[in-house]
């Protein structure tokens, strides 16, 4: 025990006192920030049904997913999964320290707090049955990046990190590539105008990292097509995964450019999850108008703004950035963007901080305003992301306490309707009716974009009535599949009923029980 004791702490000692505040504060935040959810068991719609899920998933192209869930079982076990997730983000808040050379313990705090409190993570927490997987994914593809440079062979580490990440989600593949660009945009910035290393080492640079980039789709889909070979699968057609890799040969990939610059504007503006409230709004602000002004610094001491080069550079990279946020949209043109998928998007003000906090090129009077300043609003964001969080948390807590009664209530009528007996079809929609409850979620303006923690109730389909009853009530229901629904639906006997709990809402017909939970044409 010793030996390992002296092993753990020379290891430790190698990582600079950045990198270890970067990690101290992904952990520790991300302990106060997330317990309400770690500690509870609050399912979401989706998660009703996986209380037992093997993540196998390689109809999705998660062909990776399995393995990388696999260490906490497949069973929704919260607080398991949720330490197993943020010791994954710890790491990757490391990563990111050392890979964006964050000079002060303090900007390493903020950035390990960024990193786990930005509400996509709340979001997925709300998934918690595939959290730590999703969290490995992410950490390979933070990895992809800072192996890229890890000497001659960097490139196909870094591709090899990517395919595996994809192979989890697909959706971390544009954390990978803004954080290649900020990396290709420093190297030019770190050279020399009147040396060669503009013209060598930053096209250097570029180079690996597109060899990373291909090479590790390239493996991503190779082995996918195999694994989907040997199972004898194809893929699915949810998110428009069966479409990928058309690129840009389909008509739907030049469709979806126009759209990807559009969200890029829309999102912060509507979304409420980038910019949850006003104090947010304001440290997004600062954050960036200080990585403004060290830019232009910059750009002023090093000669660039006389030079052709660095407006080339400018154009392309403002270009790329939507592109690069939403490149999922590209590969996968008909795919539906929701918070989990956007995880990349903390990479704005991350980036912003580390940029400043790395750039050194102020007056001692103007970094005495500024780098506090920064560090201010780093922490207030932080705080209005953690506070979005928890406000997600509380309205998932409401939902599930709204679904219980609600689903005792029905379960209980179901069983007293004359002629009822167990194991009889339930013909059921599974919307909760408006006219009949008031909608009582107050949280909208900060979790409507907050994908599985939003609204009133759990319940929205047969199936998820099925599962809510089987495991929070102990009760089976024979509910009847959609497809079998859908004609009853239109029924006039079914049009004839009022929404429960009115006395009509339960009916038997032709040895069904109709069950109508709302009044909608």
């Amino acid at each position: 025990m010793t030996g390992m004791d002296t092993f753990l702490k020379k290891q430790t000692e190698k990582l600079s006192k950045q990198v270890r505040s970067a990690m101290a504060g992904a952990f520790v935040l991300g302990l106060l920030i997330h317990l309400p959810a770690m500690l509870s068991d609050i399912p979401n719609h989706d998660g009703l049904s996986s209380m037992y899920f093997d993540q196998n998933m390689i109809t999705s192209g998660r062909w990776f997913l399995m393995i990388a869930c696999g260490a906490s079982s497949f069973f929704t076990v919260p607080w398991v999964i949720g330490l197993l997730g943020l010791l994954f983000l710890t790491l990757a808040a490391g990563v990111l320290a050392d890979l964006l050379q964050i000079r002060s313990c303090r900007a390493g705090v903020l950035l390990g707090g960024l990193l786990v409190a930005f509400p996509a993570l709340a979001s997925t927490f709300a998934y918690v049955f595939t959290l730590d997987g999703y969290m490995c994914g992410l950490l390979l593809a933070v990895c992809a990046v800072r192996l890229t440079s890890a000497g001659k062979w960097g490139p196909l580490y870094g591709a090899l990190c990517l395919a595996f990440s994809m192979g989890i989600y697909q959706a971390y593949l544009p954390f990978a590539i803004v954080l290649s660009i900020y990396v290709v945009l420093r190297a030019f910035g770190n050279a020399t105008i009147s040396d060669t290393d503009v013209k060598n080492k930053p096209v250097r640079v570029v180079i690996d990292h597109l060899i990373m980039g291909v090479a590790g789709f390239v493996l991503y889909y190779v082995i996918l097509r195999i694994l989907l070979l040997i199972q004898g699968k194809e893929l699915d057609t949810y998110q428009g995964i069966d479409r990928l890799g058309e690129g840009a040969a389909n008509a739907s990939f030049l469709g979806a450019i126009p759209k990807v610059y559009a969200d890029f504007v829309k999102y912060p503006l509507s979304g409420g999850t980038l910019i949850p409230n006003a104090f947010a709004g304001i440290g997004l602000g600062v954050l960036l108008l200080a990585a403004a002004m060290t830019f232009v610094t910059r750009l002023r001491k090093g000669g660039w703004l006389k030079k052709p080069l660095f407006y080339v550079l400018l154009i392309v990279t403002l270009a790329a950035l939507p592109p690069a946020l939403n490149g999922i949209l590209l590969i996968t043109p008909s795919v539906n963007y929701h918070l989990i998928m956007r995880y990349a998007w903390v990479l704005i003000p991350i980036l912003a901080l580390s940029y400043v906090d790395n750039a050194g090129d102020f007056s001692e009077k103007v970094s005495g305003i500024v780098l506090p300043a920064v560090l201010i609003a780093g922490a207030v964001l932080t705080f209005c992301y953690g506070l979005a969080d928890n406000i997600g948390y509380t309205n998932l807590q409401k939902k599930y306490e709204k679904t219980y009664g609600y689903c005792l209530r029905l379960l209980d009528r179901i069983e007293q309707t004359e002629g009822y007996y167990r194991g009889m079809p339930v013909a059921i929609i599974g919307v909760v009716g408006d006219e009949s409850y008031p909608e009582t979620d107050i949280t909208g303006d900060v979790t409507g974009g907050m994908i599985g923690l939003t609204g009133d109730y759990l319940v929205y389909t047969g199936e998820n009535y099925e599962s809510f009853l089987k495991n929070y009530l102990g009760a089976t229901v024979n509910f009847l599949p959609v497809e079998d629904v859908t004609e009853i639906y239109y029924s006039p006997e079914y049009r004839e009923m009022d929404s429960f709990p009115a006395a009509s809402s339960l009916r038997i017909v032709d040895g069904v029980l109709y069950v109508k939970t709302e009044n909608r044409e």
